[in-house]
């Protein structure tokens, strides 16, 4: 066995951040072999360079970027967006899906699929599965969304589907009796989520027993955190086996939440950044489900100026949960990896730097900068 050593590295490990040690992959198949206490002469180093050695982040909210959309069907477009996030340190990642018209989100997934298998293997982050935004939500919380495709829960869709979709966003007041989410949860291979929901804090616990284990966008398109009605926010903080995505660019929620949520959910926080095509892109006038978003710096808006996603790169993202909180380093990178990766049950090969598991690895400075990532043991991206 021929192993690479990357060196003089602070190893983000599951419990603690590692100095003076090793980590060691091989290249040939793509796994982490472990930390090493010292390196044979003459082996394959990489140099750190006191730089951050992370697990390759895991996006599992991100419709677009570089001017593509999950929901334009493209099959080169979605590589287009793989190759591109990987210079923000992704190395995995579930194309997004919005409430378009049906016959749209079918093209969606199609086109997926028909590069799910090759994403192994390319020059950029490999596609765990969809995650399907809607169209099973409540129109007075569709925030981006066009109403007019809105659809009731439907979990015959959603399993038929089930061999790329991942993990599937409705608004369970919209599910009567929760048919639906009972349904889904019982064959176990989607992810149930709350959002884009005006359901009461009662309604909203009830759905998280009868099976939705996930919150999109916490804060963002549900019903708010109130003294007296707790609301989705209030659902999701307090359930849990719940796990909760936050768009940590300072513009969504304000960064003083991050310390908070992360005390409620611990290991249940999952960064996420809801990235639009007009992620990685000049301002201007772009589109996103067929409505025309502009952008400005960091927001993404409608017309009216309803938020419509977000521009964020998810190592940015790290960088401001870092920045705002004085969270443990490992614990903050692991909301962007391990964590993300446990939710959509992918924890036993991605996710973190443990041995046996895909060497998808990422080295980046204090800043959290990318300066290389590498997946399955092959370098995909160096600054």
């Amino acid at each position: 066995m021929s192993l690479t050593y990357i060196i003089n590295g602070k190893v983000v490990l599951p419990e603690a951040v590692v100095c003076g040690k090793a980590l060691a992959f091989d290249a040939e198949n793509g796994t982490i072999h472990g930390v090493v206490d010292s390196v044979p002469q003459g082996a394959q180093v990489i140099d750190a360079a006191g730089c951050y050695v992370a697990p390759g982040l895991v996006d599992i909210h991100i419709h677009g970027y570089l001017g593509e959309d999950t929901c334009d069907a493209s099959a080169e477009g979605i590589r287009k967006m793989a190759e591109g996030i990987a210079k923000n340190g992704v190395t995995a990642f579930l194309p997004t899906t919005m409430t378009v018209a049906k016959q749209e989100i079918v093209a969606a997934l199609d086109a997926v699929r028909s590069v799910k298998e090759e994403s192994r293997t390319w020059c950029g982050a490999e596609i765990l599965g969809v995650h399907a935004e809607g169209p099973f939500i409540n129109p007075s919380k569709k925030g981006a969304q066009a109403e007019e495709n809105i659809l009731v829960p439907d979990a015959d869709f959603i399993l038929e589907n089930a061999d790329i979709i991942k993990s599937v966003t409705l608004a369970p007041e919209m599910d009567k009796n929760h048919t639906a989410i009972k349904r889904l949860a019982k064959d176990g291979r989607v992810l149930v989520s709350m959002g884009h929901t005006d359901a009461t804090f009662d309604e909203a616990m009830s759905a998280t027993r009868d099976g939705v284990a996930h919150a999109t966008h916490l804060f963002n398109a549900m019903s708010a955190l109130a003294h007296r009605n707790p609301g989705v926010v209030g659902a999701a903080l307090a359930a849990d086996h719940v796990t909760v995505e936050v768009i940590a660019d300072t513009f969504h929620i304000n960064p003083g939440l991050y310390s908070i949520i992360a005390k409620a959910k611990g290991n249940k926080m999952i960064l996420i950044t809801d990235c639009t095509r007009a992620g990685g892109m000049p301002d201007g006038e772009y589109d996103l489900g067929g409505q025309p978003i502009f952008l400005k710096g960091i927001e993404c808006r409608l017309a009216d100026g309803t938020i419509a996603g977000s521009v964020l790169k998810l190592n940015c993202a790290v960088k401001n949960v870092l920045s705002y909180t004085m969270l443990p380093v490992n614990e903050v990178f692991h909301m962007a990896s391990l964590n993300p990766a446990t939710a959509i049950g992918c924890e036993g090969r991605i996710g973190s730097l443990e041995a046996g598991k895909d060497a998808d690895i990422i080295i980046a400075d204090e800043n959290i900068n990318i300066i290389r990532t590498i997946k399955k043991g092959k370098t995909i991206y160096e600054a």
